[in-house]
């Protein structure tokens, strides 16, 4: 069904996609020409520029006005990822006329799935300068300044400084609150999404309150104490479907245009998406802003200092490197490497071969012979799967070599005799060292 608008009627009698763009081009001149009664002739776009932003140009909440705030905005995207992909493109899209992109990581093949910018030609390029290839290809007119660096404590605020709007597409918690530090500095707005598996969420944090009430709450503010690394997954290890970060991204280019044209609602809230939730979108008012908060309190009540944070000791050092740990051979009584495991498994029969990764990834690829017991479930009862009588050479075997330490440990503590190893480095190893036609995931 079509969707019914102001000029509905006059459709009905267009019957050619060519007499309704030319109905559309005229409504749109009207349009146009009733703003720019309010603007002074200085105050134009390119005239190219009504045919491309034509069809946002007649919405009644941005208007020319509207356009040319973004025309001469300025925002700076942190991270040209799953996030700031999206992102990128609708401002670029849209007409934001300078558009900052950080980030220092390169271009991998394991990116295409969801950072959209990205291609296969610009593997092994800088994120920051593919994506800013790809928004040339996309609006010429865009001035993209691509910086291919770390963003630090010491660099962050002169980084940041020359932009109107800060939005955080970045995935780790050290880079958040230093983003929502140096944004209350600056005194800007910062649209912050985060995704993981299948859900994400949006929240602009130190946000402009409606009828100029303050600001509202940061991400210190919300969240004054980060969780532990160890809790704190990444895309790698948990899993993304890729239109989930579509999705966030997406709105966090909503959330800027609103705050550049100035339709923003000034409430702040957190938006939680879930894609099999029902509904999918979540909206939870924020509370007020903390006047104790170190970073955006009131003066003379503010608890702490930030000024000299370390932000990874902060968020309780650096994120583990689970392939290092799981590469980390301590002894040779409790683990095996993959040619050797490979020896065993063709010199010998009384073998148990447990494959402690979740079914779903038992599912894409395994060694012929072994048997999924998923982590959680073996660590629960680790005495289902010692046999005293008789005890098998055991061998525990997960994705990188971390998980199946964990297994083997549980079953030497539930009494389990004889060999019990697992493998080091784990099915990556494997794939490396044994059989190179074995999926890497």
């Amino acid at each position: 069904m079509a969707m019914r608008m102001g000029y509905s009627h006059d459709c009905d009698k267009i019957r050619t996609e060519d007499a309704l763009t030319t109905y559309l081009d005229g409504y749109l001149a009207r349009k146009l020409k009733r703003d720019e009664v309010r603007l002074s002739s200085t105050s134009k776009l390119p005239l190219q520029d009504y045919t491309r932003y034509g069809r946002q140009l007649i919405l009644s909440e941005l208007g020319l006005p509207g356009q040319l705030k973004l025309h001469d905005a300025s925002v700076v995207v942190v991270g040209a990822g799953g996030l700031g992909c999206p992102a990128l493109q609708y401002l670029a899209a849209a007409g934001v006329g300078r558009i900052g992109v950080i980030d220092h990581d390169y271009v991998e093949l394991s990116n295409l799935q969801r950072q959209v910018l990205h291609t296969e030609a610009r593997i092994g390029m800088p994120k920051a300068l593919s994506a800013a290839e790809a928004i040339k290809q996309i609006n010429h007119t865009v001035h993209v300044h691509p910086v291919v660096v770390a963003l630090t404590s010491s660099n962050a605020e002169s980084l940041l400084s020359g932009y109107d709007l800060i939005l955080d597409c970045t995935d780790n918690l050290p880079a958040r609150y230093l983003l929502s530090d140096v944004a209350v500095r600056l005194g800007r707005p910062l649209v912050s999404g985060a995704a993981q598996q299948l859900v994400g969420q949006l929240c602009t944090y130190h946000l402009p309150l409606a009828e100029g009430a303050g600001r509202g709450p940061c991400f210190r503010c919300l969240f004054p104490r980060p969780p532990a690394p160890d809790l704190a997954g990444s895309c790698a290890e948990l899993g993304i479907l890729g239109a989930v970060t579509g999705v966030v991204g997406t709105l966090q280019a909503v959330e800027a245009i609103k705050l550049i044209t100035g339709t923003h609602d000034g409430k702040p809230t957190l938006l939680m998406y879930s894609a099999l939730g029902t509904p999918p979108f979540r909206n939870v008012t924020l509370r007020a802003r903390r006047p104790t908060c170190p970073a955006c309190g009131d003066e003379g009540e503010r608890v702490g200092a930030i000024s000299e944070t370390d932000y990874v000791a902060f968020c309780g050092g650096e994120r583990p490197d689970w392939v290092s740990r799981g590469l980390a051979n301590d002894s040779a009584d409790t683990r095996i490497r993959a040619k050797e495991l490979d020896a065993v498994l063709r010199e010998r029969a009384n073998v148990q071969l447990i494959d402690v990764r979740p079914a779903v990834e038992f599912g894409i690829c395994h060694i012929p012979g072994s048997i999924n017991v998923p982590v959680k479930e073996l660590v629960a009862n680790p005495a289902d799967y010692v046999d005293s009588n008789d005890p098998p050479e055991t061998y525990v075997i997960c994705r990188l070599g971390n998980d199946s330490q964990i297994a083997v440990d549980a079953l030497r503590s539930a009494g389990a005799k004889g060999i019990v190893k697992d493998l080091v480095g784990g099915l990556r190893a494997w794939a490396h060292d044994v059989d190179q036609t074995f999926p890497v995931y």
